[in-house]
This record gives C-alpha cells, sequence and structure tokens, in this order.
C-alpha cells in the first residue's frame, strides 16, 4: 500500500450546499488537493426522480474522474440515498462517501431518549434513506421524517433569518413538533439532512428549541474521510492542498453565494464552467 496519495478529493453536490462538506474537510484536511463540482444547473436535486439523480451523479461522477481523484465525496443528501450504492456498484474502485451514513452516526450519538427527527428533501424523506441508517445503528430509536424542499430555495436565494424565514420553518416543521410537543414522541434531535440547511440554522433551532439538538453531518463526514484516507495510507505528503471550483451553471452567481457556506473567499474567476451533460 502507498504510504502517500497527492490525487485529489472529489466532492459534488447539486449546488452550493456541499461546500459546507468542502469547508469541513478542508479544515479536517488542510494538506489535501480537493475538487468541488457543483450542478448548479439542475439545482434542486429534491424534486427530481431517482432515476435522474442517479443519471445526474454518474455524470458528476466521471466528470471529476477526469482529475484522477482518489476519493468521491457525495455531498448530497439527495444524491447519497438515490444514487450511492448505484454508484459504488459501477466503481468498485474508487472509495466513495455519502453523507448519511456520517450524519446518522452524529445522530445516535447525539440522542438521549432515542427520538430523533429528520429534515431533508422530497427525494430523500421518501428514499428512507436515514431511517434506515439510522435503525442500523440504533434499531429501537423511533425516527420521524418531514420534506423541507422549500428550504433549499431559502437557503440559495441568502434567505436564512427573520420572521418569515422563521414562519416558513415553523409551517414546515409543524409534523414533526408541534403534533408531538406534549408527548413522549417529541424528538430531542434533529437531523439537518440537506447540506443547505444548516444556512438556516438558526432559524430552526428558535422554532424547535434549545432542549432540541441539530445534527450537521459535514463534520461527521470530514471525519471519516481523514480517518478512511488515513487507514488507506493514501494522505497527501503536502501541507497546503489547493481547491479548485466546478460548476455547470453562474459561475458569479456561485461565488457570491458561497461565502454563506465555506469560509474561504473565492471570486468568480475562481469558478470553473463546464458541461457534464454529455457524460452518460
Amino acid at each position: 500500500m502507498s504510504q502517500s496519495d497527492s490525487r485529489p478529493i472529489g466532492l459534488f453536490d447539486s449546488g452550493v450546499g456541499g461546500l459546507s462538506v468542502l469547508n469541513a474537510t478542508r479544515l479536517a484536511l488542510p494538506g489535501e488537493n480537493l475538487i468541488y463540482l457543483g450542478d448548479t444547473a439542475r439545482v434542486p436535486y429534491g424534486t427530481k426522480s431517482s432515476l435522474s439523480i442517479t443519471r445526474y451523479a454518474e455524470q458528476a461522477l466521471k466528470a471529476l474522474l477526469r482529475y484522477d481523484i482518489k476519493t468521491l465525496v457525495v455531498a448530497c443528501n439527495t444524491a447519497a440515498a438515490a444514487a450511492l450504492d448505484a454508484l459504488q456498484a459501477s466503481y468498485p474502485e474508487l472509495h466513495i462517501i455519502g453523507v448519511i451514513d456520517p450524519g446518522a452516526r452524529a445522530a445516535v450519538n447525539v440522542t438521549r431518549t432515542g427520538k430523533i427527527g429528520v429534515i431533508a428533501t422530497e427525494s430523500t424523506v421518501n428514499n428512507q434513506a436515514y431511517q434506515k441508517a439510522i435503525l442500523s445503528l440504533m434499531p429501537d430509536a423511533n425516527v420521524k421524517s418531514a420534506g423541507c424542499s422549500l428550504f433549499v430555495a431559502l437557503a440559495e436565494e441568502g434567505w436564512h433569518e427573520g420572521e418569515l424565514v422563521e414562519a416558513i420553518v415553523k409551517r414546515s416543521l409543524s409534523g414533526l413538533f408541534d403534533h408531538y410537543r406534549d408527548s413522549d414522541d417529541y424528538p430531542d434531535t434533529l437531523v439537518l439532512g440537506c447540506t443547505h440547511f444548516p444556512a438556516l440554522k438558526t432559524a430552526i433551532s428558535r422554532v424547535v428549541g434549545d432542549s432540541v439538538s441539530l445534527v450537521d453531518s459535514a463534520v461527521t463526514t470530514a471525519a471519516v474521510v481523514k480517518k478512511q484516507l488515513t487507514d488507506r495510507g493514501m494522505l497527501n505528503p503536502g501541507s497546503d492542498g489547493y481547491v479548485r471550483f466546478l460548476v455547470t451553471d453562474g459561475p458569479e452567481r456561485f461565488a457570491r453565494v458561497a461565502p454563506r457556506f465555506y469560509s474561504e473567499t473565492i471570486e468568480a474567476e475562481q469558478v470553473e464552467l463546464i458541461d457534464i451533460q454529455h457524460f452518460v
């Protein structure tokens, strides 16, 4: 086994939300070279069929393979729920990591009562990916979920706080929280099952209250990536890795919205526009 590997880590998401995973990976592994692909021409994935999402994910992976990536991080909960198994089956030689299993494990570690809520896009909820992952780790957990696809649009547009945002959040979460407020089934943990949702964390916390722990899978996913590369002897020997940004539409808008999810400044000139739709 090689004791080092300077090839880049590839990450992809439907838009800018996966930058939260990139940010956590950058902090955990500052020496790694990273390539981020945002499929901004087709965001959001959450309202698409599993068939379409899987096709998009395969195209994104094939585009990133051009850069000789050593690991792929599916930094999109919707794509991980719909397409992770298919990607792993099609590319068994490539180490592919999704955000759902790390998020589920974090929720299990945090919950005190086993009552766990999951909010995600409609597609992720319908696939029951988080429910299955959580129950595999904690079979007696009580897992309830709600589709909140509208949160993606709010995050992308920069509507993160304020009365209107909180009203939308409250309406969207009423089935998970208001209905169970006075019962033993009230969740003590809420999984933010979409990489866009942490941008709304303040508004969500105000609605659900301080007694509910919010789980964001970005940090736990980065920890998994670090462990896997370390165990395989595939860490980059350098100390200051590069970051490259690819999008399928709107480099200027991507750079403008990015600071809501990523801690380093991104200039529009750094963002490369590519066409991945011919990858089939």
